[in-house]
């Protein structure tokens, strides 16, 4: 991430980012009750498609639904349900912020994200200092 708090760097930051930079920008807060029933201690993942998600802010909060689709570009997340109609009568999805929504169950059937989560379950229960050794008394 920039350092600058100046919005005009901040705004070419975004426009210019990476993939992998813009991966990070679509993340979104993991609901309590989940990360307690995972046994993890995220605050945070990346959405995807197929996570479940409720909506926080804007017209339509306190909806909730399975994600259809990820826009990294404008790092925005498409939930199943939330749309509005276009001049000719066709249903669009409405793009809804990551930050807007947290994750209220995610989607486990790639293998490679479940087992990321599992590890964090470990190092959750290992503790923050599993690695550190106690200080030996000195005679």
């Amino acid at each position: 991430m920039i350092a600058s708090g100046k919005p005009r760097k901040q705004r070419l930051f975004r426009y210019t980012a990476s993939n992998s930079e813009r991966q990070k920008l679509a993340h979104a807060h993991v609901s309590k009750e989940l990360a307690k029933k995972l046994g993890i201690r995220l605050r945070s993942a990346s959405v995807r498609k197929g996570d479940t998600v409720r909506i926080m802010s804007g017209k339509s909060r306190g909806k909730s639904g399975k994600v259809t689709g990820v826009s990294l570009k404008e790092a925005t997340v498409f939930v199943e349900g939330v749309v509005r109609k276009d001049a000719k009568g066709k249903e669009k999805p409405i793009p809804i912020s990551a930050s807007a929504v947290y994750i209220t169950d995610f989607d486990l059937s790639d293998k490679l994200r479940a087992g990321k989560l599992r590890v964090q379950r470990q190092a959750a229960e290992q503790g923050p200092a599993a690695g550190a050794k106690a200080p030996e008394e000195k005679k």
